[in-house]
């Protein structure tokens, strides 16, 4: 029993050794166009084909809630419980003050995963994606506190498993391209999951209740176009600068 327990602490050690050693500045990894090119591929196929985004959407949408969770700590909202579905549905139940807190913490769903994309590509091009990753770790391990049902759990541990396995045993430079690719993909699923929104105002009416845009609508009296709008304008600028940077990256 006490082997097994020195054993589970050395593992344990290593690990958190592994963590902190990702807080560490590295060089920004040398990526030829080709090579590049290979990355966009590989996020535009996790975002783009059908098969591919029904499971790499159920992260998206995970990332999406974790958005309207930290952007209702920010203003001291009590988390309840947050769930996902396997329609990419999701759900975050906090409580607190009305008003600019509730309005705050429902606005933060859709740029969330754009946000953390480019986020993820700037850390690349300042040679901190070990710092990303490590933080990632701890945030996805985190987060299983907040989680109520079985899609979102398994999406967690899923996710902190692939992170925990980047941070404990990838190279720096393996873990600048996964990081790297998954900043790209999710800036090309957040553009995805906006013109989705955007055609429940639009196509899908009957569908409209759930969009965050409408529930800001109904919460506050400014119009779904406006909320729809600020969606845009935060996507599209987080794309436009994540593109920016990864020209950045091949150093043009």
């Amino acid at each position: 029993m006490s082997n097994a327990a020195g054993e589970l602490g050395h593992a344990a050690t290593n690990w958190w050794a592994a963590v902190l050693n990702g807080f560490t500045r590295a060089e920004v990894p040398d990526v030829s166009a080709w090579f590049l090119l290979s990355i966009v591929a590989l996020a535009v196929v996790l975002s783009i084909p059908r098969i591919s985004w029904r499971w790499f959407g159920l992260y998206v949408t995970f990332v999406h809630e974790l958005g309207h969770a930290f952007a209702a700590l920010m203003t001291g909202r009590f988390i309840h419980g947050l769930k996902i579905g396997l329609d990419h549905s999701g759900q975050l139940v906090s409580s607190g003050r009305r008003g600019f807190s509730a309005t705050w913490s429902g606005f933060w769903g859709y740029p969330a995963p754009a946000v953390v994309g480019l986020a993820l590509v700037w850390s690349v091009s300042a040679g901190w994606a070990g710092a990303a990753a490590s933080a990632g770790a701890l945030i996805l391990l985190v987060s299983l506190i907040f989680l109520r049902n079985i899609t979102a759990i398994v999406v967690a541990l899923v996710s902190a498993a692939i992170a925990q396995c980047l941070v404990v045993f990838a190279s720096p430079q393996t873990v600048s391209y996964v990081i790297l690719a998954l900043g790209i993909a999710l800036g090309i699923g957040s553009i995805r999951d906006f013109f989705k929104v955007a055609a429940v105002h639009t196509r899908r009416r009957n569908q409209v209740a759930s969009s965050d845009a409408y529930i800001l609508f109904r919460s506050t009296g400014a119009p779904s176009w406006l909320w729809l709008s600020g969606f845009a304008i935060i996507i599209a600028g987080s794309a436009a600068y994540s593109g920016y940077l990864v020209w950045g990256i091949l150093g043009f």
